[in-house]
């Protein structure tokens, strides 16, 4: 029986009503997303249709997960909620701290060693509070999610901005920041403004080398990383039909790379295949009585003009292989014209690693395929000249394809075999000669390709293929190897080719497991006592932030004025930064220190203006802190892109910043910014980010009549006495108002709590 078979039950029982109603206040045929979203309502039954683009919206989601990086500060957050448990259906999964170094058995034990502090703590507060909790080694979130929670027509957030990989099973699944997560798991609505809607019509049939990863790198090619912000991707046509559940899963987990709310597939054969295979069949059935309401309307679908606001075509059968890629995961190349473009912009051709695996490409299918590639090279006398790196996606993976011979096959090839879990993806690599900084070139099958994510290195140019993709590259050693046109010499000098890719979509044996790694919750958590140390280094309890005093915030100090791409990592890095993600004072000495400063290229230095000194961006704020100065920082496009971490926005908070104004964010950091009670503006004139200088001193002004709609005023006093007034501008609503007037949202979910 599946998890939470009653809540699923419930979710079905009431979507027919909930849909026809929508249908009537619609008044027109409905997509998929449309469907979801007013099925989960938290008026229940609308009773109004809600502008795409323009309404907030309250939702009841089904069920929350978080993995364990992100899950440490929004348990600490929900602890001081005041509820004695979580609401929905909610899980931990332990992925993210553990290190890629040695491979799976040595990496995994000493992560259970050098992490137990917080791996206790999590199983805990997961015991005491009715959350599952999956052990390190269990698998990657996302990936696990997929296995055993995702179904047809739910709604779901996690606190990891890949949540998004559930779409692949036909849900609403949305990244978020741990206070949204801790809403919804206090039985409060979760707030979001209605989507747009982007169709994506599949036709065809992918064939050859090509992939479903191909789909979302031509796509991300397309829309670039800020093209679906604020929008729902909606995938439809035969060609989306001809996809298995775990490819459909790819394109929805790197659909979170164009800026997306997320992405999603309609219900049909592929899903139900995937959910008897993980033996959900009792889910299936019932999906299967509802059908008609787990997907689009066929004249939505018929004629998506009328009904996306946005529609873009991908025909399958003439699709090719790309790489995207580096250091932006929009870069699209095919394959094809790699070989001259790479020449052209002066990447280096040798490839050092390649890498199979992460929340994107772990499944079975996806190992199974690139295995082929792998075994035909081995069987034609050639040996793989890059190091293979495999991640499998979860335990169930890993061992079901070590009795299948598939993990067999890529160690005869010398590859390492990681343990189940993110590793290299989020920068959990132990990568040998990495601090050296040496240019190079890498390619993998992750998601993300951002500068230092993988190993640290500013210099190692990361591409994104398809895991078959990755193993011919791996084979050959170059980034310019096309498998469709070239040919390698073996070990007998012979000229010869790779043959295409072939794999399984599920396993012909079946999926097998000895020990999934699932730890249930106490019935009763009551007994369960959580103990935090004072004088950990890894593990802080929270203290509320101050509220808004009611004034105008005058004298701000600039704190750096962030140039070009400033994504999360460049405001809270991971790799060996994660250690520190459930203390908030430890973390915030990361604070922007790889954004790029303005006035001087140079990253972690900017002017201090209390002493005219350069030095670190978190020790500045510190120091303007220390005298009870507030400070601001200021960014460009698409401020904040990347993950869902809302350390993001708390360090910032933290070392006393009250302002963040730039000239567009990214839809999930905005919303952790205004979830902790910090001012997110926007340049009404976005030239207006030119006018300001390094001694800057910004006052806003407007707060005591803060509104929505109603924009506020900064005022620039430059260094030399003249003063500059520009408009500024803001997305709150009522309710997020009421966040930054008591300080963040938990602070006033606290007080609605202690006068329940």
């Amino acid at each position: 029986m599946a998890f939470d078979i009653e809540m699923i039950k419930g979710v079905y029982a009431r979507m027919a009503k909930r849909v026809e109603a929508a249908r009537k206040v619609v008044g027109k045929p409905m997509t998929l997303t449309e469907k979801i979203l007013y099925s989960h309502l938290d008026e229940g039954v609308a009773q109004s249709a809600y502008p795409r683009g323009e309404s907030y919206v309250d939702f009841r989601p089904d069920r929350v997960a978080m993995q364990d990086a992100t899950a440490q500060m929004a348990l600490l957050q929900f602890m001081q909620a005041g509820k004695s448990k979580v609401a929905v259906p909610s899980t931990v999964h332990a992925d993210h701290l553990i290190q890629a170094k040695l491979g799976a058995k040595d990496d995994l034990d000493t992560a259970k060693h050098t992490n137990a502090e917080v791996y206790d703590f999590l199983a805990s507060v997961s015991n005491k509070y009715g959350i599952g909790f999956w052990k390190p080694g269990a698998g990657i979130i996302h990936q696990v999610v997929l296995e055993n929670y995702a179904f047809p027509g739910g709604m779901m957030i996690g606190t990891d901005s890949h949540t998004v990989n559930a779409g692949g099973l036909g849900m609403i699944a949305i990244g978020v920041g741990g206070a949204d997560a801790v809403d919804v798991m206090a039985d409060m609505p979760w707030e979001l403004k209605m989507p747009k809607l982007i169709g994506v019509k599949l036709t065809g049939k992918l064939n050859g080398w090509t992939a479903p990863k191909d789909i979302i790198l031509k796509v991300a090619g397309i829309l670039t990383v800020k093209g679906g912000t604020g929008a729902v991707v909606e995938y439809f046509g035969e060609g989306a039909k001809n996809l298995s559940a775990t490819g459909k899963g790819t394109i929805c987990n790197m659909g979170a790379e164009i800026g997306a709310t997320t992405s999603t597939f309609g219900y049909d054969e592929s899903i139900e295949r995937y959910l008897r295979a993980t033996g959900r069949g009792d889910v299936a059935d019932l999906a299967n009585g509802i059908k008609e309401h787990l997907t689009g309307d066929e004249e939505v679908y018929a004629n998506p003009e009328k009904y996306f606001d946005e529609v873009i075509e991908i025909d399958l059968n003439t699709l090719t292989p790309h790489l995207n890629g580096p250091f932006t995961p929009d870069l699209a190349t095919p394959v094809s014209e790699m070989a001259e473009k790479a020449r052209k912009n002066d990447w280096p051709l040798d490839v050092e690693w390649a890498l199979i695996g992460s929340c994107t490409n772990s499944s079975y299918e996806d190992l199974t395929r690139a295995a082929s590639i792998v075994k035909d090279a081995l069987d034609k006398g050639i040996k793989p000249k890059a190091t293979l790196g495999i991640n499998p996606g979860s335990e169930q993976v890993r061992f079901t394809a070590e009795r299948d011979g598939l993990l067999e096959i890529f160690t005869n090839a010398g590859a390492k075999i990681f343990t189940n879990a993110c590793g290299p993806c989020i920068g959990q690599w132990a990568r040998p000669g990495a601090e050296k900084e040496e240019k190079n070139s890498i390619v993998h099958s992750f998601n993300r390709n951002f500068k230092k994510r993988a190993d640290g290195n500013p210099n190692t140019n990361a591409f994104v293929a398809s895991p078959e993709m990755v193993a011919a590259i791996a084979i050959s050693g170059r980034l310019d190897f096309n498998p469709i046109t070239d040919t390698l010499t073996n070990d007998k000098g012979e000229q010869v080719k790779l043959i295409q890719p072939s794999g399984f979509e599920l396993p012909p044996k079946g999926f097998a497991v000895d020990d999934n790694g699932y730890q249930a919750p106490a019935e009763d958590g009551s007994n369960v006592n959580i103990v935090v140390n004072p004088a950990s280094e890894r593990l802080q309890l929270l203290t509320p932030f101050q509220s808004w005093n009611g004034e105008d915030y005058r004298g701000l100090r600039l704190l750096i004025k962030a140039k070009g791409k400033c994504t999360t990592d460049h405001i809270s890095m991971a790799g060996p930064w994660l250690r520190f993600r459930g203390h908030l004072d430890n973390i915030s000495n990361n604070m922007l220190i790889g954004a790029v400063n303005y006035f001087n290229d140079k990253s972690n230095l900017v002017k201090n203006q209390l002493t005219e000194e350069y030095g670190p961006v978190p020790d500045t704020a510190r120091a303007y802190k220390a005298e009870e100065l507030g400070s601001i920082v200021i960014g460009d496009e698409n401020y904040g892109e990347g993950s869902s971490r809302e350390h993001a926005a708390m360090e910032p908070r933290n070392l006393g910043v009250k302002v963040v104004l730039v000239r567009s964010f990214a839809r999930i950091h905005e919303t952790n910014l205004k979830k902790q009670g910090m001012l997110g503006l926007t340049f009404a004139n976005k030239a207006d980010y030119d006018k300001i200088r390094e001694d800057d001193i910004i006052d806003i002004v407007g707060l005591k009549s803060f509104a929505p709609g109603k924009p506020l005023t900064a005022i620039i006093r430059h260094a030399d006495g003249k003063n500059e007034e520009i408009e500024v501008n803001h997305t709150y609503n009522e309710n997020q108002i009421e966040w930054f007037k008591a300080g963040s949202a938990l602070n006033l979910i606290r007080m609605q709590s202690s006068k329940a």
